[in-house]
């Protein structure tokens, strides 16, 4: 059976579905955001996800007028699930494009939803929505399923045509109609979850298990640290066994990793279990920025610096490598930690947005050679063009005999840096 697709929320992740679909035949891409639909019919994506050819070679029509929704049967939401700032799930914007879909659906329409979740978000918390407002009943009228976004921003290899698609749908029949609309465009192809519960199980757990991989590193690192060990010279060691993981400490942010797994302990707090492992990882993991600053001002202080009157440049703030999205990013931790010793920070970023960091963050991001020198440096994001610098150009941006660098992802050699004279905090 023909259907006619709807994407609503055209962001990281609905975007490069709406491409995809449109690539095959018409759709209709609906966002919130009139800047952000004038931009995508003008061909211009500011995610940097889809390349000017690829907007320009599908059959979307851009809109951002609920109306507009209603010549679709086939509804995909794909909207933000973000966490309040005492990293409670906050539904809001699901909930509004529950509201919006529900304002253009019909009978025979089916509804998937693509936002990660808790278990139990889709039938509890957006169907209710579904049937207020459109007056419609679930499971007779109308049909949802849960397909979990798996898309990665920035990641130009894993794509979501080449990725495999979880699918589920309320009943048997609506399962196989999702799973044939998304196996239309997925080359990768499907896999069908018995429930919908099952779907949004397993996409939270898939971030869950990441985060917990490397909230294990981050200890260790903070541990090795204490030893006087070098952490990337122990992972180099322990990488030789071919069962060990590849996981590495970092910052851990952006819209995922971050966040799904709050989704999954707010659940399991409400059917009366506190979660012990997952909760553990979180707090290492949230608490990384600021480590990584008050290292940075310790190894200072030890140099015998004037930490108040000292400059430092932080070289990347996105949430991740060559990737423009600061969603979540822990930078902007690092950055209030140090500027709360008093010292003058200066934010550089090729990849971000400077409008976008100003309102978000409050932060100005500048031009770190026009600002240098500097008494240190914190390379928070291994973007490329961060990567190819080497020892004598990152000197070049340090004054003093003993400035510090800190090597958030570890890229450069630690005994170039320390024959500039340069001292080395690397996690």
């Amino acid at each position: 059976m023909h259907r006619k697709v709807a994407l609503v929320g055209l962001g990281y992740v609905g975007l490069p579905v709406a491409v995809a679909f449109g690539r095959r035949q018409p759709i209709v891409g609906f966002d919130i955001n009139p800047t952000r639909v004038a931009e995508l019919r003008a061909g211009h994506d500011r995610t940097g996800e889809v390349e000017p050819a690829a907007l320009a070679e599908a059959q979307i029509h851009y809109t951002d007028a609920i109306a507009d929704q209603r010549q679709a049967d086939f509804f995909i939401v794909a909207v933000p699930t973000p966490v309040d700032r005492a990293n409670k799930p906050d539904l809001s914007p699901l909930i509004a494009a529950s509201r919006s879909v529900a304002q253009a659906l019909k009978v025979g329409d089916i509804v998937v939803f693509e936002s990660t979740v808790y278990p139990g978000a889709t039938e509890e918390d957006c169907v209710p929505v579904l049937e207020q407002v459109s007056g419609l009943k679930h499971g007779v009228d109308f049909f949802c399923g849960y397909s979990p976004e798996r898309i990665n921003p920035g990641d130009r290899e894993h794509r979501f045509e080449t990725i495999r698609k979880v699918v589920s749908g309320c009943d048997a029949a609506t399962l196989e109609v999702v799973a044939e609309v998304y196996a239309s465009v997925v080359t990768a192809g499907v896999h069908r979850a018995p429930s919908i519960k099952v779907a949004e199980a397993a996409k939270v757990i898939e971030n869950t298990q990441r985060d917990l991989n490397i909230a294990l590193m981050n200890e260790l690192s903070v541990l090795f640290a204490r030893m006087g060990i070098d952490t990337a010279e122990v992972l180099a060691a322990a990488g030789s066994k071919w069962n060990f993981l590849p996981f590495r400490p970092g910052l851990v942010g952006g819209h995922c990793i971050g966040v799904d797994p709050y989704y999954l302990t707010y659940k399991a707090e409400q059917h009366g279990y506190i979660p012990q492992v997952i909760l553990a990882g979180r707090r290492i993991n949230d608490n990384m920025g600021r480590y990584v600053a008050r290292n940075t001002v310790k190894l200072m202080l030890q140099n015998g610096l004037d930490v108040p009157r000292c400059r430092i440049g932080v070289l990347g703030l996105t949430f991740k490598e060559n990737c423009p999205d600061i969603r979540n990013s822990k930078v902007i931790d690092l950055v209030r930690e140090l500027r709360d010793h008093g010292t003058t920070v200066v934010v550089a970023d090729p990849w971000a947005d400077a409008a976008e960091v100003q309102h978000e963050c409050g932060i100005s991001l500048a031009d770190l050679a026009a600002e240098a020198p500097f008494d240190a440096l914190v390379v928070a994001v291994a973007h490329r063009e961060y990567r190819a610098l080497g020892a004598a150009e990152l000197r070049a941006l340090l004054r003093g005999d003993k400035p510090v660098l800190a090597d958030v992802k570890a890229l450069y050699p630690r005994d170039e840096l320390a024959a500039a004279g340069v001292t080395v905090f690397r996690l």
